[in-house]
Order: structure tokens, then sequence, then C-alpha cells
């Protein structure tokens, strides 16, 4: 229902605000839509700014919160909403979440929610959507100590992921489910083709914009509250683009030189291939390959607004005689697809869409890139294997069955003060130095393999 309601010509151009978030929300929970496919859904159909700024904070905080939003739900219920009202689950959950997380007025929560039922066809459960905020609000914090219970409404995570990083990460979970649930920083990356990223703090703070450089990554600036990127100073020039810190480690680790050729193996939507270009003033062959077609559109857009150039096409990595020339390249990316367990804090969705079954066919496509990748390869060349995954089975476990099967594969020491050395790579938890989950193995061909 979700779906026909996004595709339908005739859908009204415009909705209400609380009426616009449930539909929102039912196009990921129900529609198996991602957020970021859902939001541009319904962005336009609100006028106003501020409501669209409003939607985007409570479909992100209904989804980061999900499990216990859904337990408090249960709490007030009489009896369980029928499995085909997912709808009305959604006006509801985001009707708790305005009052419990986001304090806004109780009156205007329950008369604007009960509002939009008829909005949404649902003008029966008009007494349900009141009867059900104003017990929300009225139990307060006695509604919260009941929905704690159980782990999945504990920690806001699907049972079956809980579990895998209490296994992975027995002296780290706890922390690391915390920061998953945390919002992100805004986090940029300084072109340093064009300005210093000293230069660009005091550019930032002459804006009124406060924010401060990392160690770690030598381009990055954290800001301490995000904005619009639009109103960035120079963003619309090229100064600076939007990009995690952890993201930001993979072109330095790479270590491109001038007269490289270099392969971007699964580059969309294409932080990482602007930064090899940055960090080698463009003097370097670059290809930016990448399954989907459309997301090479962002590619093509970053070329443009940061004026550097490089080879973009259409392919499947895991297919190179689709579009190998045969030379063989001195530097290979590989940001491989993953279950995105690292970057759950900015993609909420994924605790939904993710099921444990997903973890088999990902590892499965991550061998089949870095089996049919590596023979692309130059002797003595080196491949970056990285994932947004906190899971060792996409990240070290895979790294190692690989490089026992490859006689000329060694992997290189990742001697950094970041993240954690795992023996065939090097893992950030999501959270640690304000970073996102990420794992990267630095592997060299050898040429006497």
């Amino acid at each position: 229902m979700a779906i026909d309601r996004a595709s339908n010509p005739r859908a009204r151009p415009t909705l209400p605000l609380r009426a616009a978030i449930a539909e929102c929300l039912e196009l990921v929970i129900a529609g198996g839509f991602s957020l970021d496919r859902a939001l541009e859904q319904y962005r336009p159909r609100l006028g106003d700014p501020r409501e669209q700024g409003f939607l985007q904070e409570c479909v992100y905080g209904v989804l980061r919160h999900v499990f216990s939003l859904r337990a408090r739900l249960a709490d007030v219920l009489e009896r369980p909403l029928r499995s085909r009202e997912t709808l009305l689950e959604c006006l509801l959950l985001a009707g708790i979440y305005q009052l419990r997380e986001m304090a806004c007025p109780a009156h205007a929560v329950v008369n604007e929610s009960v509002a939009a039922c008829q909005l949404l066809d649902r003008g029966w459960a008009k007494g349900l959507v009141n009867a059900v905020l104003r017990n929300t609000e009225r139990r307060g914090q006695a509604l919260q100590a009941g929905a704690d219970e159980g782990p999945e409404a504990q920690w806001d995570h699907p049972q079956w992921l809980i579990g895998k990083l209490a296994k992975a990460w027995p002296d780290d979970w706890q922390a690391l489910l915390m920061a998953a649930n945390a919002r992100p920083p805004l986090s940029l990356r300084v072109n340093a083709l064009r300005v210093t990223r000293d230069d660009y703090l005091a550019q930032l703070l002459a804006a009124g914009i406060q924010a401060s450089g990392v160690s770690a990554a030598p381009q990055a600036v954290v800001l301490a509250q995000a904005m619009p990127v639009r109103e960035l100073p120079g963003f619309a020039e090229g100064l600076c683009s939007v990009q995690d810190l952890a993201a930001q480690l993979a072109a330095p680790l790479l270590a491109p030189r001038a007269g490289h050729r270099v392969l971007d193996a699964c580059a969309a939507p294409g932080g990482k291939t602007m930064h090899l270009l940055e960090l080698t003033a463009g003097q370097i062959d670059l290809l930016a390959l990448d399954i989907n077609d459309t997301r090479l559109g962002a590619i093509r857009e970053s070329v443009t607004r940061l004026g550097l150039a490089c080879a973009i096409r259409q392919g499947d990595a895991g297919d190179p005689g689709s579009w190998w020339d045969g030379l063989p390249f001195d530097r290979i990316l590989l940001d491989a697809p993953c279950s995105g367990s690292g970057v759950i804090r900015r993609h909420p969705d994924i605790k939904l869409h993710r099921r444990p079954e997903d973890l088999a066919a990902l590892a499965h496509t991550q061998r089949r890139l870095l089996d049919q990748l590596w023979p692309t390869l130059a002797a003595g060349g080196h491949m970056l294997y990285a994932t947004c995954s906190v899971l060792p089975a996409e990240n070290e476990h895979l790294v190692r069955e690989f490089c026992a099967a490859q006689t000329d594969c060694e992997v290189l020491p990742i001697e950094v003060s970041w993240g954690r050395a795992t023996g065939h790579g090097r893992q950030i938890l999501t959270g640690e130095e304000r970073m996102d989950g990420f794992f990267y193995s630095l592997l060299r061909k050898r040429s006497d393999g």
C-alpha cells in the first residue's frame, strides 16, 4: 500500500505534517524503502523548511528507537493493532516519539495526530489515537520503565544483531550499540587543493559556525552542530565535502602516487574517489566504477563541483571481463557492499531491513569481488579492502580466508593510532573517536607469488 501511494502520480502533492510523517515511516517499515529514498518522496510535499526539518528529525528518531517505541505502544494499547494497520502504527509511534523525545507540546501532538487520521483514511481510529497519546503523556516515566524490558527494547536493535555483536566484541558491544543509537556528527573533508584546514576553520568561525579538526584525519573538520551543507562557506565552490571521519582514512591508506593507475571498484557515491583525486592533485589515471549507473550521478556532480576529473563507468566489479582493458592497476580501492552495521547511526533503517541470512550472501559477494579483482592488480600493487561493517564475518574472517587462498598476497601492517589491529586489518567500532564503524585491510601483491 505504501509503495502504491508513493508511486501514484495523482497522490496528494502536499500533506499536513503528521500525515506526511506517518506515510513516510510506512514506506520504510512496510514498503521496504530506504530511509533516504522515503525522505526524497516526502520532503517536497512539505513546503515549509521547518516542517521538512521536523519530518526528518521525527522519522530518523522513530527508526533509531523503533523497538523501544513499539514496546511503549504495546504497553498502552488495550489490544494489539491488526497486522495490516502499519500506517496507524506509524502515526502512533511518531506521536509517542514526539511526546517522549522531542518535547513537543502534548496538545499539538494529540490534536494534529487525531486530525491526521481522517487524511490517512483512518477516521475510525481517532478515539484510539487520542487515548493512546493522552495515556502516553499521562503515564510519563512509568511508561518508560515498562518499555525497557527485553533486550530489543533496551538496546533498540534486533535480537540477532545484538547477539552477533556481543559474541564478536564481548567487552565493547554495549558501548557499540549505544553509539549506533546516537546522533552522528557532521564531518567534512576540506579540499586541500583549494584551502588549508586551518583557513577553512577560520572561515567557519567567521560565519559563526563552531567546528574542530581531528588528528586522525588531516583534512577533517567536525561541526559542533549539524546544518544544511548548502549553507556551509564555500561548499558550492568545492572547498569541502561531507564525509565521515572513518571514510576519510581510506585514500591516505591506499597512498596513490602521481602516474598511478587506480581503480575505485565500488565508487558511488564518490567521497573516496574525490579524496584520491584531491590527495594527488588529479595526477592519477583513476577509473570510478559502480554497478549502479544512477548512483554514478553523484560522482559526476562531485567532479564538477570540485573541479576534478576521472573516468566514470557503469560496470560490475565482479566481472572485469565486461569493462577491464587488460592494463593492471597500481592501486585498487574495494569498498565492498556490506551489512552497513557500522553506519546504523546514519542509516537506522538498516535495523529493520537487514536480516541474519543476508550475511552469507554478502560474504559471498565480497569474496567474489576480491577473487575477481585480484588478477587486475599489478605485481607490487596495493589493494585496500574496506567495509562499513563491525562484523568479523565480513572483515577479518573473510580477508584471512582470501589470503590463505592466494600465494601472492601479503597483508601490510596499518600502523596508526586509531582503531584496533585484528591480524588481517584494522577495525574501528562505531563511536570510537567520533567515527563510524569501519574495517580496513591493506593487501600487497607480491611479484614472487
